[in-house]
């Protein structure tokens, strides 16, 4: 059984890895807890002096810092990839193992391979053949977990304008697929779509 990180902030600044293994990759999903649309991850392995202004959990971060970081993240990075499980997949093995589903279809698409895995949040499923490590608010403590929140979101936002444009009255350039009042009104006046996930509570 990996070991649990408690929550809490670092002592000071973000942390560079858990292993101090220069290929460590950091792991984290974005659109858990949306009512349309896939779940989205990121694995990112940094190089150990990436530590640039405003790296944070993208929850911390403005829309303009977010897409700055992710292109230099994109651009630094030993090695980066994004995953998602789409809506059906989310209806049929239901959200907490396509967000793992997700995570490793992100792992399985580094360029380099990862040695260890720090995964954000408390549980996850293995990856075959390598060791991995949960850390609860990891992505407000370790680099590599902040950078790969980062590009989950910027990715998935970006899907989620693009189905905007096929779906204006939802608002989903603007909420991104979360459960906002605006979004709940729109589903109850035009029904769901087919991005819509069912097995969610959509009212």
């Amino acid at each position: 059984m990996p070991s649990l990180f408690p929550a809490g902030p670092p002592a000071a600044g973000l942390l560079a890895t858990h292993t101090g293994h220069p290929h460590e990759a950091g792991l984290d999903e974005a659109g858990r807890g949306c009512l349309a649309g896939p779940v989205f991850a990121a694995a990112v392995i940094l190089p150990p002096d990436f530590n640039p202004p405003f790296l944070n959990d993208s929850k911390q971060l403005t829309a303009r810092r977010r897409d700055a970081l992710r292109t230099l993240i994109c651009a630094e990075a030993v090695a980066w990839a994004v995953g998602e499980a789409s809506t059906a997949e989310i209806t049929a093995i239901n959200i907490a193992q396509a967000s793992y589903l997700a995570m490793h279809r992100a792992v399985a698409a580094l360029a380099v391979p990862a040695a260890h895995l720090l995964v954000d949040g408390n549980r996850f499923r293995p990856y075959p053949g390598v060791a991995h490590t949960c850390a609860v608010g990891g992505d407000g403590r370790f680099r590599h977990i902040a950078a790969a929140s980062i590009l989950a979101k910027t990715f998935r936002d970006e899907h989620m304008q693009a189905l905007a444009l096929e779906y204006p009255a939802y608002g989903w350039a603007q909420n991104a697929g979360y459960p906002t009042a605006a979004h709940r009104a729109a589903i109850r006046e035009h029904g769901p779509t087919p991005h819509h996930r069912m097995g969610f509570k959509l009212l």
